[in-house]
């Protein structure tokens, strides 16, 4: 049951950066190829002009990545947080003598809630990433 739950909220995971990165990011990776292609064609410039004006085309994507990374690893840290407390939980019961065959169905239905609950976080989540995103090509 737990893994079910995990399953589905990798999948809606996956979704929500896939449709991300459809929408939002290969556009801005698009931009910053045809920028930095407009920097190697200025044939006054230096190497170092060069070499920031590609950085500077750079920056937005660097800032998207940023932004979905540090969203991404503040729900795994969530949902990791979640999945402790029910481990806490099974091993507090286990050793308050609690039989193992309980505790076990016990885990799963925490686990499993964990996994609801956070697969309700997906939407939100996504919707301020790709608030943030947008407010970067803006």
């Amino acid at each position: 049951m737990a893994e079910a739950a995990q399953g589905r909220v990798q999948a809606a995971v996956e979704s929500a950066v896939q449709g991300l990165e459809r929408e939002r990011i290969r556009g801005m990776q698009g931009a910053m190829f045809r920028c930095s292609a407009r920097c190697c064609e200025d044939s006054t410039a230096t190497m170092q002009q060069v070499q920031r004006c590609i950085e500077r085309c750079h920056a937005p994507l660097a800032q998207a990545q940023a932004i979905v990374t540090a969203e991404l690893e503040h729900f795994q840290d969530r949902l990791s947080r979640c999945t402790l407390h029910c481990n806490d939980k099974a091993k507090d019961a286990l050793e308050a003598g609690g039989a193992e065959a309980r505790v076990r169905g016990q885990l799963d239905a925490c686990l499993a809630a964990c996994g609801d609950d956070h697969l309700r976080l997906v939407p939100a989540m996504a919707k301020k990433m790709k608030d943030s995103l947008a407010a970067l090509q803006q």
